[in-house]
């Protein structure tokens, strides 16, 4: 089943970044580190094409550090692209934002040429944590759920340097099925967008393949890479006691802890992808979309045509 979630305030947040976009000097997007290419929001790019970018892997601290280092530097290759990882939690990282942005542009700065940045991310990747530990107050509203913020806001971190911040925004079709299994799994996309079960089933199969040494020590189970999903699943549940009765595993349950582990980190520092695990699943994502709408279209051709053929009179009689 493939994952789609764009409520109707991402509708306001596009039209307001197209806006905003016109006086903004550096576009920051803040990304999972754990999912990078997935919560890298496409649309995005397009809205803000030609502006310097800096991506900021946040979470750092709870992803692969050999794979942050290759995202790292998959971004840091692309041109006016600066990419930094960091934990928003932590102080003196998260200033180097400052640093990076009028590296990116040299000529902004000053009272006369204050530096206009605008930060934006998917929902509930830490974006509001930044800020307040940017600002060292509560500047905006946090909370491990999707959409929390819903409209946009100005911050002042130097006389010279103004921030706005937006809400979370992901995009009107994700055409990487992989990738909405990812933020489901992360929790960028709201609950009742997806079912636990299908996701979680997902998620192990990721960690069974990459890491399943982390699956065996968290729930006490040996040789995962050889135990279907399913059979997995159901074998976390009855770790954890999500039992039915009559020895039957609650598999809602059992899904929901799977991915409560993960958002928590307590399984341990992981990634989900690769720089080139995601190039690979978008080329086959935009060649299934575009099969797609290749076939959407000859349908809305076939229909046209019956309806021409409709007003005119059918000399052979026949349907």
């Amino acid at each position: 089943m493939a994952i789609q979630w764009f409520p109707g305030h991402m509708h306001l947040t596009k039209k307001a970044i197209t806006e905003r976009i016109k006086d903004t000097d550096v576009v920051i997007e803040l990304l999972d580190a754990r999912l990078p290419g997935s919560s890298a929001n496409p649309l995005l790019a397009e809205l803000t094409s030609g502006r310097p970018a800096l991506k900021v892997l946040n979470k750092q601290d709870v992803a692969d550090p050999e794979r942050t280092a290759q995202w790292l530097a998959y971004y840091n290759d692309q041109p006016g692209t600066r990419a930094i990882g960091l934990d928003a939690s932590v102080a003196t990282p998260a200033k180097a934002l400052i640093d990076a942005c009028h590296t990116l542009a040299p000529n902004r700065g000053g009272l006369a040429k204050p530096m206009r940045v605008l930060i934006c991310g998917i929902p509930n990747v830490g974006k509001s944590t930044l800020i307040n530990t940017l600002t060292g107050r509560r500047a905006a509203k946090t909370g491990d759920e999707a959409g929390i913020t819903k409209l946009e806001q100005r911050i002042t971190l130097e006389d010279d340097f103004y921030l706005y911040d937006t809400p979370g925004m992901l995009w009107p079709r994700i055409v990487v099925a992989q990738s909405g299994y990812h933020l489901a799994a992360s929790g960028a996309i709201g609950r009742n967008a997806y079912d636990d079960e299908e996701v979680a089933l997902e998620l192990l199969a990721v960690l069974k393949r990459h890491y399943p040494g982390l699956l065996e020590a968290r729930f006490k189970l040996k040789a995962v890479a050889a135990i279907a999903d399913e059979d997995l699943l159901a074998e976390v549940g009855r770790q954890r006691g999500a039992l039915l009765g009559r020895g039957r595993v609650n598999l809602q349950k059992a899904a929901e802890i799977v991915m409560h582990e993960f958002r928590s980190a307590t399984l341990g520092r992981i990634t989900l992808e690769t720089p080139e695990e995601f190039a690979q699943w978008l080329a086959e994502g935009q060649k299934a979309d575009a099969a797609r709408k290749a076939k959407k279209e000859a349908r809305v051709r076939g229909r046209k045509g019956q309806g021409d053929e409709g007003v005119l009179p059918d000399a052979s009689g026949d349907d």
